[in-house]
C-alpha cells in the first residue's frame, strides 16, 4: 500500500481554511487530497494526473466527504490551460462523458498548490509501463497511460531511448539525471547490446546494466539499475522541464497569501525548487515558510523506507 510522504507537514504548511480551492498537481493515490478533504469543510480540489487510471481507483475514497474534487487528466506544466482539458467530478455518474472544468469560474486564483514529485507504489509496481527494475515489463516509462506501447509518434519511450539515442547522449543523461558514476560504461553496454538484439523490456535493460558495471557495484546497497532507470524516466517525461514550468504557472495562479508545497525526491528537483523559491523571494513577491528544508522524521522513516530522500519546501505569495 502506498504511503504518502510528509503528509502532515505538507498540508499544515499550506495554512488552509474551510472553503479553500486547492490544486493537487500530482494526484497519484490521492493521499494529500483525501487528507485535505477530511480536515476542511467545503473544499474544492482540482486534481491533476497524467494517468487516467488513478482517478477511477481513488474516487470511492471521497464519496462521503464534504468536498468537491474535479479531476483533470493533464501534466502540471499545463496549469494555466486547465480549461482546455476535459474534466469530471469524482463520484459523478457522467464520468464516461467528461465535462468542462468549471469551478474556477473564470478566475485564475487558488489558495494552495501541492506538488508531490515521487512515484506512487502503485505506479512503480502495477503500471505495466516499466518503471520498476524488479518487474519484467515493456520498457515504456511514460507517466501518462496508453493502451498501446507507443500511442503517438511524438511520444518517446524508454525503449526508443535505449535503442536509438547515441552513446554520448545516453551517457550524459544517465550521469546528469541519475548521477550514475558508471554512466559511460552503462551507455557503452547498451549500444553494444542493441547491436545484437533490441532492448525491449525492463529485464533486458537490467541485464545490460549488470553486465556493464563492476562486481562490487552489483553487490552494493542499492540496485545497480536504480540510477539508470531514474535518469531514463526523467528524460522520457521531461520531468525537470515540466517542474520548472509548473512552478512558474502555479505561482501565477496563487492568490496573495496562497502557498505552494513541493515534496521532491531527487537533488536535481530540489535544486530547481530551491532556486525558484529564492528568485521569488529576491523579487519581493514571496516569502519562504521554511528557511531550512523539511525532512521526514525518525518515525516516518521507520514506517516508510521510500521517504528517506524526501524534501519539503513551502513558499507563500505576498504580492
Amino acid at each position: 500500500m502506498h504511503k504518502t510522504v510528509l503528509l502532515q507537514e505538507a498540508i499544515e504548511g499550506l495554512n488552509l481554511k474551510d472553503g479553500a480551492t486547492v490544486i493537487d498537481a500530482t494526484f497519484g493515490g490521492g493521499g494529500h487530497s483525501l487528507e485535505i478533504c477530511k480536515r476542511y469543510r467545503n473544499v474544492k480540489i482540482i486534481a491533476l494526473d497524467q494517468d487516467k487510471g488513478v482517478f477511477e481507483k481513488a474516487k470511492d475514497k471521497f464519496k462521503d466527504l464534504d468536498c468537491g474534487v474535479t479531476f483533470v487528466n493533464a501534466n502540471f506544466r499545463e496549469l494555466n490551460h486547465l480549461e482546455n482539458f476535459g474534466a469530471f467530478a469524482l463520484g459523478d455518474e457522467r464520468t464516461g462523458n467528461p465535462r468542462r472544468l468549471n469551478f474556477l469560474n473564470g478566475s485564475a486564483s487558488v489558495d494552495a498548490i501541492i506538488f508531490d514529485l515521487g512515484l506512487s507504489s502503485d505506479q512503480l509496481e502495477n503500471s505495466g509501463r516499466g518503471f520498476s527494475f524488479l518487474i519484467d515489463e515493456p520498457l515504456l516509462m511514460q507517466m501518462k497511460n496508453s493502451e498501446k506501447e507507443n500511442s503517438s509518434g511524438e511520444d518517446v519511450t524508454a525503449r526508443d531511448a535505449v535503442n536509438t539515442w547515441s552513446e554520448k547522449n545516453l551517457a550524459d543523461i544517465i550521469y546528469g539525471y541519475g548521477e550514475e558514476q558508471f554512466a559511460r560504461r552503462i551507455a557503452r553496454g547498451i549500444v553494444e547490446a542493441r547491436k545484437k538484439s533490441e532492448i525491449k523490456t525492463t529485464f533486458d535493460l537490467v541485464k545490460v546494466i549488470e553486465e556493464s558495471v563492476p562486481n562490487f557495484y552489483r553487490r552494493g546497497r542499492i540496485h545497480p539499475a536504480t540510477r539508470t532507470f531514474q535518469a531514463l524516466r526523467i528524460a522520457v517525461n521531461d520531468e525537470l522541464g515540466a517542474l520548472q514550468t509548473g512552478l512558474e504557472k502555479g505561482f501565477d495562479m496563487l492568490k496573495t497569501g496562497g502557498r505552494i508545497s513541493v515534496i521532491s525526491f531527487h537533488s536535481l528537483e530540489d535544486r530547481i525548487v530551491k532556486r525558484f523559491y529564492k528568485n521569488k523571494e529576491n523579487e519581493g513577491v514571496a516569502r519562504l515558510i521554511n528557511k531550512k528544508v523539511i525532512l521526514p522524521g525518525v518515525k516516518e522513516l521507520k514506517e516508510n523506507i521510500r521517504a528517506r530522500s524526501a524534501k519539503l519546501r513551502i513558499i507563500e505569495k505576498i504580492q
